[in-house]
């Protein structure tokens, strides 16, 4: 029986309309109710998951959340931090040029905000904040004190024009940091031992469960490392291609349920 599932939650726990079904509800709390680890595991900051941590009683002792695409693993009862990798203020800096010379928009998250430098912001930028209900301040490079913490880095435009960007992102630049797309018109930069496979290794090593007994659902890139390394990887049917291939099972779409189908075949009916 899987002791820990890790969850993506845009396009994987969340429908379209950015809700949990009751349907996904219910199989949450009857897996949780099997002694099962339920660790949402997402590109959000971790503001922006902290009603859902609540709406879906994820707070108590023994329960954590891996977020920032695995730049903060958090004891969600304690608030205790597990582990967190960040960039700093030179990685930021860096980052800005190279976004100037492919001329695409950016923006970035201390522990608490989102900021962008582009003072044109970005529908993006906006889409953003609104989805994560995490406040959107415009801040010039110069203004940002030397020794932020950084989470994540995003670059981010309409799709076409993001494909032809990271396309042209130095070989050098990809050395250096974990890069992801998230979302057609997200690719987020971060700290370069920052992955949702990594942060998911890390805590069950700590809570003392093995490999096989891990299953993790998703449906973009940024949830390929965690799906190729658990023991069980799901994918949902709306998941890009190069997810499905990978997977070891493939469940419904986050419009039907696909969370609560997974738990339900390879969970509960165990």
């Amino acid at each position: 029986m899987y002791k820990l599932i890790a969850i993506d939650m845009d396009g994987t726990l969340l429908n379209d309309h950015h809700e949990v079904t009751a349907e996904v509800r219910g199989a949450l709390d009857a897996a949780k109710a099997e002694g099962v680890n339920i660790v949402l595991c997402t590109g959000r900051p971790i503001g922006g998951v902290r009603r859902y941590l609540e709406e879906l009683n994820l707070q108590e002792e023994g329960d954590f959340v891996i977020a920032y695409n695995g730049a903060l693993v958090q004891n969600t009862y304690t608030n205790g931090v597990v582990a967190e990798q960040s960039l700093g203020f030179e990685d930021l800096k860096s980052l800005y040029e190279l976004s100037l010379q492919l001329d695409t928009p950016m923006h970035y998250f201390d522990t608490a905000n989102l900021y962008t430098p582009n003072r044109d912001i970005s529908e993006y930028t906006v889409y953003e904040s609104y989805i994560t209900k995490v406040p959107l301040h415009f801040r010039t490079i110069d203004e940002v004190p030397k020794d932020i913490l950084i989470p994540k880095v995003m670059f981010i435009d309409d799709p076409d024009k993001l494909e032809k960007a990271i396309a042209s992102i130095p070989e050098s630049f990809k050395e250096t940091y974990t890069m992801v797309k998230s979302a057609p018109f997200f690719h987020e930069i971060l700290h370069p031992k920052v992955s949702k496979g990594n942060a998911v290794k890390l805590l069950v090593e700590k809570l003392g469960i093995e490999q096989k007994d891990v299953m993790a659902i998703g449906d973009n890139g940024n949830d390929m490392s965690m799906i190729q390394w658990a023991g069980c990887g799901v994918a949902m049917a709306n998941a890009i291609p190069e997810v499905r291939e990978i997977a070891d099972f493939e469940t419904k779409s986050n419009n039907e349920h696909g969370v609560a189908h997974a738990i339900q075949e390879l969970v509960l009916k165990k």
